[in-house]
């Protein structure tokens, strides 16, 4: 038998349900609230139709229309790509070493590798792309493998020291460590931080001249200004990549140091690498 009764108050019919006494009146929905609740079945049936809408066991349904979001940004970069396309065949065929800073294949080269260096390459070297400990600073004018455009582009086609490339930048320092005794090597360092530093002991620096000479010098060259067909160091202008101080200089001498930078040439498209170096060279530190 139904509990439900007639709530002499209201005249309404209650749902059966009683908390401390207090029953619950089966008062019925508002037309607008169900007719929305209709409006909206309606509407969900007609977009699972039209969209994709239905996982299956590959994917999903396609929907009438066969919209997506990847497929509308696909059609938006094949539309850049072809607005740009006049621009990009340009800049693959383009002399870089005498491409004019004020044309607008430089503007545009130079806006489109700002893009590809802030997605790529400021992880490592910086979003201002001064560098970090270990990372080379692009904005000065200290570069191990040369700094014109061609070298630049180079650089970024083939990386450095990288097992991907055959063509990768390679250049070996020895880790003197099993070489050297301690006071060779504290000797050494000593005359390698006299290059660039009034702050040295004189008599432990001249008794590093030999030993630089004869094994350092044939890369570092005999004043230690470095050898950028080597990849080999300016030991003198007091720029260090991993730092200057007696001791980041002696751990270097004692273990060498193997940074390792990407063939991007295998990851971005051509007119990317040479948009990313062409914006590299206009930093300020390109020659």
């Amino acid at each position: 038998m139904s509990d439900r009764k007639i709530d002499k108050e209201t005249g309404v019919e209650t749902t059966g349900h009683s908390w401390d006494g207090i029953e619950e009146l089966n008062n019925p929905l508002p037309r607008w609230w169900l007719w929305t609740l209709y409006a909206c079945v309606v509407w969900g049936i007609g977009y699972s139709i039209a969209y994709p809408a239905w996982p299956m066991i590959s994917g999903a349904t396609k929907g009438l229309l066969e919209y997506s979001t990847r497929g509308q940004v696909a059609s938006d970069i094949a539309a850049h790509n072809a607005q740009n396309e006049g621009l990009v065949a340009e800049l693959l065929a383009a002399d870089l070493t005498t491409l004019a800073p004020t044309s607008d294949l430089h503007r545009y080269a130079n806006a489109r590798g700002s893009a590809v260096f802030k997605a790529q390459c400021s992880q490592c070297h910086g979003a201002g792309a001064a560098g970090a400990v270990g990372y080379p600073n692009l904005l000065d004018n200290d570069w191990l493998w040369g700094g014109d455009i061609e070298n630049i582009v180079y650089t970024v086609n083939h990386g450095i020291r990288n097992d991907t490339d055959f063509d990768s930048r390679y250049s070996e320092m020895p880790a003197y460590d099993d070489i050297f005794e301690n006071d060779e090597i504290a000797a050494v360092v000593e005359y390698v931080i006299s290059l660039s530093s009034t702050e040295f002991d004189a008599d432990l620096a001249e008794a590093g001249v030999d030993l630089f000479m004869d094994n350092c010098a044939a890369c570092h060259g005999d004043e230690g200004l470095g050898n950028r067909d080597l990849g080999a160091p300016n030991l003198a202008d007091a720029i260090w990549l991993y730092g200057g101080s007696r001791q980041t200089v002696e751990y270097t001498v004692r273990n060498a140091r193997y940074g390792v930078m990407p063939a991007w040439g295998q990851r971005l498209s051509d007119e990317d690498v040479r948009a990313v170096s062409i914006y590299v060279h206009a930093l300020g530190g390109g020659e």
